[in-house]
């Protein structure tokens, strides 16, 4: 049996130390690109359950909403690459009626305050894709994680909107008991 030597070059002095150096460098610019990834979805703040996190950019002042309640909010939410998908001013919401990330968020704010909340997707739509129902265009795809600018306007308890809800349709029937024709068959008009 023959052995065919194959020649070998030799190694530049200081070659082998700067490939070991090359390769520390790309591990730690891997490590560091992975950890400012994270690091703007997992911003500081307080842990809610289920992972979501929520940051104080100007203080509230006041108790928390509860679950039943119902709050004034403005709020611009936006995918983690900074797209926005959707906002609303003095927007009213049951705290309990939104996301659960959202929701856990609501009842840690205070009146006059402004967040930051970073909802993971199992905290959020999850698998789920929302469209535009006016287009059908994608606008948050499956399994995105979301963060929400929230400033706390204002909130009642459910008994207050209710409350509030009775005196407005006492009110509407008072004005209709007063005008001329009320109380006629639906469509037509009053004097008929």
């Amino acid at each position: 049996m023959s052995v065919t030597a194959v020649p070998i070059r030799p190694v530049k002095q200081g070659t082998l130390t700067t490939f070991w150096i090359g390769i520390a460098v790309l591990v730690a610019v891997a490590a560091l690109l992975v950890w400012l990834g994270t690091a703007s979805f997992n911003a500081k703040g307080d842990a809610l359950p289920g992972g979501a996190t929520i940051e104080t950019l100007t203080e509230g002042e006041g108790p928390s909403p509860a679950a039943d309640d119902f709050v004034l909010v403005n709020y611009t939410g936006k995918l983690r690459d900074g797209t926005v998908f959707d906002q609303g001013e003095r927007a009213p919401l049951q705290v309990d009626g939104v996301i659960p990330g959202f929701s856990q968020g609501l009842q840690k704010m205070q009146k006059g305050g402004k967040y930051r909340l970073h909802i993971p997707a199992d905290q959020a739509y999850g698998a789920e894709e929302k469209s535009d129902p006016q287009t059908g265009k994608a606008v948050i795809p499956a399994n995105s994680d979301l963060v929400f600018d929230v400033e706390l306007v204002d909130f009642k308890s459910k008994a207050e909107v209710m409350q509030l809800q009775q005196q407005m349709m006492m009110q509407q029937m008072m004005q209709q008991g007063g005008q001329p024709g009320a109380g006629g068959a639906p469509g037509e008009e009053p004097g008929q």
